[in-house]
């Protein structure tokens, strides 16, 4: 019995080292520190999809100017040969006599340059406002991306920090049953307590070693996601800043009447009222098809023929307009008006239905925030009993006045207080980001 005694006790001693070993290289990893601050300016600087945003607004840009091309004048310049293989045979009659004359030369240039211009064309100037829509449709579709980024880098953030507070409490829980196995072993080899105790103390501190190891591994995994959210190397040593429990004070000044946010920066909803009006421009644009079109060409050539290549070039050069009227298209664009009609009401009911759903949202979001408020004022009120329990609990086993089992009850009171006000921290930081993200917020 005293060598099973023996290794228990060395077994216990190695678990304890180790995982203090295993808590100082988790704080030897993280050797930059970040604020959440310095994490959403990090994220905006890597982060693959605020690039992929402005590479968006850079092409739509482009495209924009494509469209504004339209409006200069088209130079282009031609030049052609051509080498005559058979010359073209003309049959005439002179005085009533045929004769047959080969025409042409065996060799012919054309060079110039034309333009065209055009100077009236409706059609047209909706199409450049329509690319304008199509550039601030990329803008906000960039800074909607932006919003989503800043949002899980908080909530990544926010994760981080409640795995760090839940590795604390499950060290504390694991620290407290190491030292009550001590003072049990003391005890127990004075002859001043049973067997059960000893074994029972050896088992509480053998059953909080997992809740430790998973707690580590929750940490590691947290600080890899925000890395992963941030766009940086998996590999960068990082740690966060602060404690979870910092944001209490925020928590519970918040006032849902006062702080509810206004829906007008809704990315979504400004999303949908910019495609709304590229539905008005395409609608306008179609009727302006109707519109006759009226364009300006204008043409300088040299052309040049001979049997050798001694050329002499003879210029030529015209100017004219030109106009388009139309008259009947097999009634095209009147289904397309009405077809683009029935693409706005499904748009005006699609911005009605995202609008009332954002609210309800925003309304859940309120009460879930509210409901977590509860909770932390729940918790804290016992928390200050759990703590006094415990600590009463505590002295009276070690005067042998109070059982193993009672000290259990009462630790486990204190931990899940603990538990339930950090959580309550957590999700509330949480929701409020998802408000922020509905709102619109950029920070």
């Amino acid at each position: 019995m005293c060598k099973l005694k023996c290794i228990l006790t060395t077994v216990l001693c190695l678990t304890t080292v180790m995982l203090s070993n295993i808590s100082k290289a988790q704080q030897a990893q993280d050797s930059l520190i970040i604020t959440l601050e310095q994490a959403i300016e990090i994220a905006f600087e890597e982060s693959n999809s605020v690039k992929i945003a402005d590479l968006t607004i850079e092409k739509s840009g482009y495209a924009k100017k494509g469209t504004y091309a339209a409006l200069y004048p088209n130079i282009t310049a031609s030049g052609s040969y051509q080498r005559t293989l058979k010359k073209q045979v003309m049959a005439m009659d002179f005085g009533g006599q045929s004769m047959e004359i080969s025409v042409g030369k065996w060799n012919n240039v054309n060079a110039g340059v034309s333009a065209s211009m055009p100077l009236i064309n409706a059609q047209l100037w909706q199409s450049l406002k329509l690319s304008a829509l199509d550039v601030e449709l990329a803008v906000e579709q960039a800074r909607s991306s932006k919003i989503a980024m800043v949002s899980q880098v908080k909530q990544a953030y926010y994760a981080v920090l409640l795995a760090q507070q839940v590795y604390n409490v499950y060290n504390d829980v694991y620290e407290n049953a190491a030292k009550n196995f001590e003072h049990t072993e003391q005890l127990y080899n004075a002859g001043k307590t049973s067997e059960y105790e000893y074994l029972r103390a050896q088992v509480n501190v053998r059953n909080a070693e997992p809740n430790v190891f998973s707690s580590l591994a929750a940490i590691d995994l947290a600080i890899w996601q925000l890395k992963a959210v941030m766009g940086i190397d998996l590999n960068t040593k990082l740690g966060v800043a602060g404690e979870i429990d910092m944001y209490k004070d925020e928590m519970m000044a918040y006032n849902a009447d006062l702080m509810t946010p206004s829906l007008d920066n809704n990315s979504t909803l400004m999303q949908l009222n910019i495609q709304s009006q590229q539905l008005e421009r395409t609608l306008k644009m179609t009727k302006y098809q109707y519109i006759p079109t009226l364009a300006a060409s204008f043409a300088y050539n040299y052309i040049a023929m001979g049997d050798d290549f001694k050329f002499k070039w003879n210029p030529y050069s015209v100017v004219g307009l030109s106009l388009n009227i139309p008259i009947f298209d097999g009634f095209s664009k009147h289904n397309n008006i009405k077809q683009f009609k029935a693409s706005q009401d499904i748009l005006q009911l699609s911005i009605e239905d995202t609008e009332r759903n954002l609210r309800i949202a925003l309304k859940n979001y309120n009460n879930l925030i509210d409901t977590y408020i509860k909770n932390y004022m729940a918790a804290e009120s016992t928390l200050e009993m759990a703590q006094k329990s415990y600590d009463i609990a505590e002295k009276m086993y070690e005067l042998g006045k109070a059982t193993l089992v009672e000290l259990n009850d009462a630790q486990l009171a204190l931990v899940q207080a603990q538990l339930t006000m950090s959580q309550a921290v957590y999700n509330f930081m949480v929701t409020k980001a998802s408000i922020e993200e509905l709102a619109g917020n950029e920070e």
